[in-house]
């Protein structure tokens, strides 16, 4: 007999990993050592060893652990698409019978499933004759009902070769791509409610992140800066920590107010932001840039004036958001936990200097007409000189 309580393992299972081919091993081994790393910062009095076995990740655990901070700790670890706090016993018919039956004997329902996966292809039952018969024997036993469509529990039984593991519940993982497996790239963060969603996106996908934010100092206050440190703060529960770039660009943004028309300032600031961003980001080698852009959202962010603003930038510019509506982004923000901090008053530089009616169409020759009263090579060459990194 044992405690059904004590669990000893998690088990944690991956999805689009397992068709990486000949590099899945890569992936693989990156979402131990990403797991491990997240224990370690999170839970780490709850778990001895992280190990891979048999396509999927095993956390043993102590004997005394926090259940709620290792659930966080793997919900935010991406990767991983489920996991389940799990029981271990040696890969023996009887045994899986007898523990079976405890497990279950301990919790209230009125159906059942089984759902067996024989890992192991010398045991000698395949996956269907072990839902059969511990199903039977559940039936018998407990007088309970199979129900395999929506049933009330489904005990889950994964035989490998020396070990099998039952569970009864499967905790949903955030799914994506290991952190660190997509190269590197860097996000424009504003301190608004999309850019750390978009920037979160990208880390879903395996993108190692940094951040870069423009401000204008002295005509705001440090509050943008201070909401920009906390929302990268927030955002390393996901990959670790990521370095922050602060670009001063009110005297930018000046000589642009001074010596071009109103109605292309926004394009014109986007423009000048873009090419610090992408100056910056070929020096410290990234490979692309993310922003929150999503279509028609305001006025930088037609197509027309997207496009004008891609082009000035040799390397991609990333808009995980361009479908999203605003109520989608803010659900994830909430979900995620910037939408508080995003939501702080604050003057930022996207926000000084506006015109009253600004060019939603932008025409890329014209454009470049008014750029012409700019001398763009001195304030870039500037403004690069000025750029202050936050380890």
């Amino acid at each position: 007999m044992f405690n059904v309580m004590d669990y000893q393992y998690i088990i944690c299972h991956y999805g689009e990993i397992a068709l990486k081919g000949g590099n899945r091993r890569f992936f693989e081994d990156k979402l131990v050592k990403n797991i491990r790393l997240q224990l370690e910062k999170f839970a780490p009095d709850s778990f001895e060893l992280v190990e891979k076995i048999h396509g999927r990740i095993l956390i043993k655990l102590r004997k005394k652990y926090d259940e709620k901070k290792l659930i966080e700790a793997l919900q935010n670890t991406f990767g991983i698409v489920n996991f389940s706090f799990a029981m271990e016993i040696s890969s023996e018919i009887k045994k899986i019978e007898t523990a079976s039956l405890e497990i279950l004997r301990n919790k209230n329902f009125k159906t059942f499933r089984i759902s067996a996966q024989r890992g192991d292809k010398n045991f000698p039952l395949d996956s269907q004759e072990v839902n059969k018969q511990i199903g039977a024997l559940i039936v018998k036993e407990l007088k309970k009902k199979v129900k395999l469509e929506n049933p009330d529990i489904n005990l889950f039984i994964e035989i490998t070769s020396k070990k099998t593991f039952l569970y009864c519940e499967k905790i949903q993982g955030p799914g994506g791509m290991p952190a660190g497996t997509g190269g590197k790239a860097l996000a424009l963060l504003s301190g608004g409610i999309d850019s750390p969603v978009a920037a979160y996106f990208a880390l879903k996908r395996g993108v190692e992140v940094d951040f870069l934010h423009f401000h204008s100092l002295p005509f705001t206050g440090k509050e943008s800066l201070e909401k920009v440190n906390q929302l990268a703060k927030i955002l390393e529960k996901f990959q670790g920590k990521g370095r922050i770039f602060f670009s001063p660009f009110a005297q930018i943004q000046k000589e642009i107010m001074v010596k071009t028309p109103e109605k292309f300032r926004v394009v014109l600031y986007r423009r000048m932001m873009m090419r610090i961003a992408q100056n910056l980001a070929e020096k410290e080698n990234y490979s692309a840039l993310i922003t929150g852009d999503a279509i028609g959202q305001v006025a930088s962010q037609t197509l027309e004036n997207i496009h004008a603003v891609s082009e000035v930038s040799k390397i991609p510019i990333l808009r995980p958001l361009i479908g999203f509506d605003k109520e989608e982004i803010i659900a994830i923000a909430k979900k995620i936990g910037t939408f508080e901090i995003s939501i702080l008053p604050h003057d930022d530089c996207c926000t000084r200097f506006v015109p009253k009616h600004p060019e939603t169409k932008s025409k890329i020759s014209e454009i470049k007409e008014v750029e012409k009263n700019l001398n763009i090579k001195k304030m870039l060459a500037k403004s690069l000189k000025e750029v202050e990194l936050i380890a």
